[in-house]
């Protein structure tokens, strides 16, 4: 693999000038970069906490509700646990938040399904209608973090990605072209300081020092 050759874009004095100020607008965007590379890292730990918790949460439910429909079913038989079965289905209402110019998910409120049909159940029936709610509500509750972590996780990698193409390629290229660009215009600058030299010395001028 060969090392890419650094792009002589400008050259002159001019060229120099527009160089430096590439250089600057690369390192200030590398400052920013790393900024929000720092705050979606923060996010991230947060979010990693939050999913550890709301899935252990969710399996406390689970456990919960698994016990109570089982209850439910020795108490009202199968047929019981049918009927209560309703027409309808829970619904999911999500809160979202902007970090960084990233839009993800932050809450959600679960809105339940027509219960009419558990009027006329066991109590057992009732509390598992109660264990099975809460359950849901922890799913969501799961679920929206994990999808909040894959989003701030995604924008971060790629924010990474760019720093890491700044820092390593961007900004080593810029500077090789600027550092070979003073050594031409070092150059030029001796040789016309020569001719003049030789000039001087063939009209029979003084001699100055340089």
């Amino acid at each position: 693999m060969t090392t890419p050759r650094p792009l002589l874009a400008t050259t002159g004095r001019a060229g120099r000038l527009r160089l430096r100020r590439r250089i600057a607008t690369a390192s200030r965007a590398s400052d920013l970069l790393a900024r929000k590379l720092r705050i979606l890292r923060r996010e991230q730990e947060r979010l990693d906490l939050l999913v550890e918790r709301t899935d252990e949460d969710w399996l406390r439910a689970c456990a919960s509700a698994d016990l109570w429909i089982l209850r439910a079913g020795v108490l009202g038989g199968q047929r019981a646990l049918r009927l209560a079965t309703g027409n309808t289905a829970a619904t999911v209402r999500l809160e979202w938040a902007m970090t960084m110019g990233i839009r993800y998910p932050v809450a959600a409120t679960v809105i339940p399904a027509d219960g009419s049909a558990l009027m006329d159940g066991t109590a057992a029936l009732h509390e598992a209608r109660r264990a099975h709610r809460r359950a849901l509500e922890a799913a969501v509750r799961h679920a929206t973090a994990t999808a909040a972590r894959q989003i701030v996780g995604l924008e971060a990698a790629m924010t990474r990605t760019r720093l890491r193409a700044i820092d390593d390629r961007t900004i080593p290229r810029l500077r090789e072209t600027l550092s070979l660009l003073e050594l031409t215009l070092d150059e030029l600058e001796h040789a016309d300081a020569a001719r003049l030299r030789r000039a001087a010395s063939a009209a029979g001028w003084p001699r100055t020092s340089p």
